[in-house]
């Protein structure tokens, strides 16, 4: 799997401002039949994004022009549910490179490290400034720096720290997955080993 690095990310948001939002919002189970990770991002939201005539809710806002971006802002508790990974899959493929909540669910976080989407965790109080800021001005711009683990809302330059576990930091910032870590140590591996035999 091909892990695009992620350093800084400056964007313009798409705020979701509903909490608990869970994997199967994220990606209806009717749709997993599929075991690549391609193609998932046309069904993000499926079931907000359309009527059941298969008609697009206007007042959703994936289907609100005046909001794009990489980075989806979202309410508290976010990726809550069952454990499928296709939830990361589908808001990835859709185009989003972070997104910011100020609680994830556990198992989302870690598929979405795992598959080059940054979670964001900050505190209640940033997050609902983040969301005013964001209602009155739809091009707000966010600046993301993993090195820095800092997050600044660039018109105001208000910021706050988020934490990533050190690991997963280092294999988003060279875009690897876990067999490319280990290959980037190999030689770190076999001099291990051969100490260990002599």
């Amino acid at each position: 799997m091909t892990i695009d690095k992620f350093i800084i990310l400056r964007s313009t948001c798409v705020p979701l401002p509903i909490e608990n939002v869970d994997t199967d919002q994220i990606i209806p189970a009717r749709f997993l039949k599929a075991t690549t990770r391609e193609g998932f991002g046309e069904n993000l939201f499926r079931d907000w994004r359309f009527d059941k005539l298969n008609q697009p809710v206007t007042e959703f806002v994936l289907n609100n022009p005046v909001y794009k971006g990489s980075i989806l802002v979202a309410g508290k508790n976010f990726g809550s549910g069952s454990s499928r990974e296709h939830a990361a899959w589908a808001i990835h493929d859709y185009g989003f490179k972070a997104v910011v909540s100020s609680f994830f669910a556990d198992i989302f976080k870690n598929n979405a490290l795992n598959n080059g989407l940054l979670p964001v965790q900050v505190s209640a109080s940033f997050l609902s400034q983040l969301f005013n800021t964001i209602s009155n001005d739809k091009n707000t711009e966010v600046q993301i720096s993993l090195e820095e683990q800092k997050i600044t809302v660039l018109s105001s330059g208000k910021s706050e720290y988020f934490e990533i576990n050190s690991y997963k930091k280092e294999c988003l910032i060279n875009g690897y997955d876990d067999i490319d870590y280990l290959l980037s140590i190999k030689d770190k591996i076999e001099s291990f080993e051969a100490s260990r035999a002599n």
